[in-house]
């Protein structure tokens, strides 16, 4: 297995430090508003991951935190009256609403902030005893220049980085730090009223970056396998985390860095974010769409670094690709009723080449995009097999199962369950049928155009109607 390396823009061989076992950290959202598609993106994306690495016999410790305070969430929390908790716990419970219909599996363990201030305060203490870190007016900040390798992950100099952040570093604070390039790890109480705990430099709360750096290495050792997130998180959060913990520990804190791409939006493909308030909810959209699989499909097919274009035409397509998908699993399955005992070799053969292919694309920085081509393969091998006069019972079970696991690995279940149709269309089926019984093919053709029109297509087999939609 390859794996493509942010820190060193190749890519790598991956062998876990642990064998049969995977320890792995996914940046997650800090929880003032509902998730937006680009927040989807990567749940799904490295939920798609973790399923492979699953699938491969792996057990995978799992680790996705909650960002519950900062200064986004104290200005939103006095917004709307309430506390920095309860509105945390308010986004908390709806990113789980949300995420549960797009088949996102609960991570191992998924902490909060707020869960881990003493272990904060302890972590902010050691980086001051070691010298990398100087608290001045109740702020603590880390000293980047300090950290040898500052910057390796997002492949900048100091001047690039120090030029690229200009845009947000206030002046007050610069006055106070000894460097420009200086993070804060530990933030002043600036308000009587604003969420604050006690430290040995006073009433205040954690900075953004040292939050991940305890969480993860907390949860999963000092060194571990695995570091995820949006590639906008490479610099600065992802390299502050990399100075913090390796000059705490002394040890090399992940051994992959694995980052997903935007999800753009428009004829220009901006990217869709908070910021630039160009983002869709994922609680709007489920409001909106009939079928949350078809946005977990989209999502899932697309390799993790690239980025995704998120469009009503783009989700129409996959809507189709699934239908497409569904159907052909739901016509094998329908021959089970005639199935004959016993094994077609020669087919089996087949599949389990393609099986072969699926998981040597995935291999290769889980190319998703090649896996489901092989998938549309033994879509149509099952089709193909559905209209042979006379099936076996196990290769038709060996078929279904392994197109229902692999799309199980891209989060995509349920392909058994067929669709529902309303009284309205099941008594035009159930008319057609008897018109067929009595040779009215006029009005046969007739309810099946009609049919057609709405996108209700059916198919007649010896086994009875089928019927998908187009």
């Amino acid at each position: 297995m390859k794996i493509f390396n942010t820190m060193t823009l190749t890519k790598e061989d991956f062998v876990p430090m642990h064998a049969n076992e995977i320890n792995m950290y996914v940046c997650g959202p800090t929880v003032y508003n509902y998730i937006h598609i680009g927040n989807a993106r990567s749940a799904i994306a490295f939920d798609t991951i973790r399923r492979y690495f699953e699938y491969k016999g792996y057990q995978v410790n799992y680790v996705s935190n909650f960002t519950d305070v900062d200064d986004k969430m104290i200005k939103t929390a006095r917004e709307e009256g309430i506390t920095v908790k309860e509105l945390a716990d308010k986004y908390i419970a709806a990113y789980f609403e949300d995420t549960k219909p797009l088949n996102v599996k609960p991570a191992t363990v998924q902490p909060r902030a707020t869960e881990n201030i003493p272990e904060i305060i302890d972590f902010i203490q050691t980086l001051i005893d070691k010298g990398y870190a100087y608290p001045i007016d109740g702020d603590v900040y880390y000293r980047a220049r300090k950290f040898e390798h500052y910057g390796a992950l997002a492949h900048q100099d100091m001047d690039e980085m120090e030029h690229n952040a200009a845009g947000r570093l206030a002046d007050d604070e610069q006055e106070r730090k000894e460097d420009p390039m200086d993070f804060a790890v530990w933030k002043a109480q600036k308000d009587a009223d604003e969420i604050a705990w006690d430290s040995p430099w006073g009433l205040g709360r954690p900075g953004w970056h040292i939050e991940c750096s305890v969480m993860s290495t907390k949860y999963l050792g000092n060194h571990f396998d695995i570091h995820g997130g949006g590639i906008d998180l490479a610099f600065p959060h992802h390299t502050n985390e990399i100075a913090q913990s390796e000059a705490k520990t002394g040890e090399t804190f992940v051994n992959k860095w694995m980052h997903n791409g935007f999800v753009t939006v428009g004829d220009d493909e901006e990217k869709m974010s908070k910021s630039l308030g160009n983002f869709t909810t994922v609680h709007d959209l489920l409001q909106e769409i009939d079928d949350p699989m078809v946005l977990r499909f989209f999502m899932a097919t697309t390799q993790y670094r690239r980025p995704i274009a998120f469009s009503e035409q783009n989700m129409a397509q996959a809507a189709r690709n699934l239908e497409r998908i569904r159907t052909g699993y739901r016509n094998l399955a329908f021959r089970q009723q005639d199935a004959q005992a016993g094994h077609d070799q020669v087919v089996e053969a087949q599949v389990a080449d393609l099986v072969t292919r699926y998981e040597a694309a995935m291999d290769d920085d889980f190319n998703v995009q090649n896996a489901l081509a092989v998938v549309f393969e033994l879509v149509d091998l099952a089709n193909h097999y559905t209209e042979q006069p006379a099936v076996q019972a196990g290769t038709v079970t060996e078929i279904l199962n392994q197109l229902a696991t692999l799309m199980s690995v891209f989060g995509v279940d349920g392909l058994a369950e067929a669709p529902v149709a309303d009284d309205k269309i099941q008594a035009l089926i159930d008319e057609r049928d008897q018109a067929r019984t009595e040779k009215n093919f006029a009005r046969s053709d007739e309810i099946r155009d009609n049919l057609a029109k709405e996108g209700i297509i059916l198919e007649d087999t010896p086994q009875g109607t089928r019927w998908h939609k187009a």
